[in-house]
């Protein structure tokens, strides 16, 4: 059974999230994508835990189902505490291997801060007391440093991270099976670091709207959907059964390069470099990316991959695709029409993006057949994020947005 698995999603009890983030949404964004595997997010909120528990039904071993949509039990924390001298702020994706026992870990995790405020409540709590007192809860629970580069909220973020899982977590890291990379980072740029050889790659969305969700995922082979067998093909790195993750393009994430965002300064790590780490507009420093962090840290040359690595499928989500055809936002009506349009005769996003032969895509709509092919390509022009600003990725359409259209 092929699983497309998105573990990191939130609720709209979570900050800064759509109201739409409610499970009707999440089950039919879901299909239109071709997701076959939520997590629940925010099982920390005691809102949001009881419309989990109310609606959810109970399907196999951990696995819950919400119409024709399995979940998983998930959530995001934020750890907030002092180490060397230093404030630490790092986000963690907690797995549950069920209600009960999510619930368990939210009994102990309301010790340490305010879970109601928030669905991905910050706790003043080490990462190392955090993976503890979850693994203590739930045995067979399992801790994620989540977007594991960015500058804030990341284990190896520039602002508040650390250089290695052992000195942010202790005794504890060798319980931690697997880092998130984030969107401002893929695979191989992990994989210059010998010191994460250890540990999974996964990637997940973030998702904070429907629209969002599986901008990135992992894509599983099972024999059977269970919280055992999810865990064991991802700690495993079994490549017959974990086959390949989803990555956005890494220059698209909002913190791949350096920069600052109030002056509009983007400086590659060289560049950054050149100038003393310092904004060359307004002399403030810069905000230090995905990119110049994994720099810092590598001990590999670019290109080096490491033995047993799962293979990885860059995409542009098909919404941007179409966006760019119609000369229009993502967002808008036109987009999510033709979207629909394109959704209902291939059956999914995942089907027309990783399956469909782009020929077969062509014959239906020629210009976005054309459009599928150069991204599975890479023909693409990209300008990298940086400081919380999106990179832009443009296709090479060879025609004005204005007289584009999907035929």
């Amino acid at each position: 059974m092929r699983v497309i698995a998105d573990l990191h999603l939130h609720s709209r009890f979570s900050r800064a999230t759509s109201a739409d983030m409610n499970l009707p949404s999440l089950a039919r964004w879901a299909k239109l994508k071709g997701i076959n595997l939520l997590g629940t997010g925010d099982f920390t909120h005691p809102g949001w835990f009881r419309e989990l528990v109310g609606f959810l039904q109970p399907v196999g071993e951990g696995i819950y189902a919400y119409e024709d949509t399995f979940f998983l039990f998930t959530a995001e924390v934020a750890a907030v505490w002092s180490q060397a001298g230093k404030i630490r702020r790092v986000h963690f994706l907690i797995l549950a291997p069920s209600a009960e026992e999510a619930g368990r870990i939210t009994k102990e995790l309301a010790t340490f801060g305010n879970l109601s405020a928030d669905g991905r409540p910050s706790l003043g709590i080490s990462g190392e007391k955090l993976v503890e007192i979850v693994r203590s809860a739930s045995p067979t629970a399992a801790v994620i440093p989540a977007h594991a580069w960015t500058p804030w909220w990341s284990i190896f973020g520039s602002n508040s991270g650390f250089d290695s899982l052992e000195e942010a977590l202790g005794k504890m890291a060798s319980e931690v099976f697997a880092i998130e990379t984030g969107l401002s980072s893929d695979p191989p740029m992990n994989w210059r670091l010998s010191a994460l050889d250890r540990v999974s790659l996964v990637s997940f969305s973030d998702a904070h709207s429907p629209t969002r969700l599986g901008r990135e995922a992992c894509v599983l082979d099972l024999s059977e959907l269970s919280y055992s067998a999810i865990v064991a093909a991802l700690k495993e790195k079994d490549p017959t059964r974990f086959l390949f993750t989803v990555e956005f393009f890494p220059e698209e994430g909002k913190y791949h390069y350096d920069g600052h965002r109030a002056c509009g300064v983007v400086f590659s790590p060289e560049e950054t470099r050149r100038h003393g780490g310092k904004c060359p507009v307004c002399g403030k420093p810069l905000t230090i990316g995905v990119m110049h962090r994994v720099e810092e840290l590598a001990d590999r040359p670019p290109g080096a991959r490491p033995r047993g690595a799962i293979p990885y499928r860059s995409l542009v989500p098909l919404q941007e695709i179409i966006a760019q055809l119609l000369g229009q936002e993502p967002e808008t009506r036109g987009v999510i029409s033709q979207y629909l349009k394109v959704v209902q005769r291939f059956g999914s996003e995942f089907s027309v993006l990783l399956d469909i032969p782009a020929g077969e895509v062509e014959r239906e709509f020629p210009k976005l057949g054309q459009a599928v092919e150069k991204v599975r390509r890479g023909e693409l022009r990209i300008r990298p994020g940086y400081d919380g600003v999106y990179g832009e990725i443009k296709i090479d359409l060879g025609e004005e947005p204005r007289e584009l259209s999907l035929f």
